[in-house]
């Protein structure tokens, strides 16, 4: 019988957990994006946060990219690594500009998916991904 405590790899295990890693974080990420690509969509533009000196237009626009564009893309594993630089980026402005000031729980939640998007980044979108489809059907 085998020790499931093992220090021993399962890359089965790896990569199915990998798989939901994913697609949860990213699906959570569109819960935060959805109500802004809403708001960009109807063009209520006015008031949105300006962190970076940009322009509200642009800030929205930046934010839709990060939070709702990038974990469309991310959930079944399309470019992974690529697309959780928006992510990150737009969480690194909302955990150390737009809540800089805050305590730490007003930043805690972009710090956690500042985390879990990073994770991402650095192990990558594992085997039941289009990446790794396309890395196999080409040997890339």
């Amino acid at each position: 019988m085998k020790n499931i405590f093992s220090t021993n790899s399962n890359p089965r295990l790896n990569d199915l957990w990998l798989l939901l890693f994913r697609i949860i974080l990213a699906v959570f990420m569109l819960t935060h994006g959805f109500p802004k690509f809403m708001r960009l969509i109807e063009g209520n533009i006015a008031g949105f946060p300006d962190p970076l000196g940009i322009g509200e237009n642009m800030s929205l626009i930046l934010a839709v990219l990060g939070e709702f564009a990038a974990p469309l893309v991310i959930i079944p594993g399309i470019m992974t690594r690529l697309a959780t630089i928006p992510v990150l980026s737009a969480m690194s402005v909302a955990a150390f500009i737009v809540h800089g000031a805050d305590p730490f729980k007003g930043r805690e939640k972009a710090l956690l998916y500042l985390a879990g998007f990073l994770t991402i980044l650095i192990l990558g979108p594992g085997r039941w991904s289009v990446d790794n489809l396309i890395h196999r059907r080409f040997k890339l």
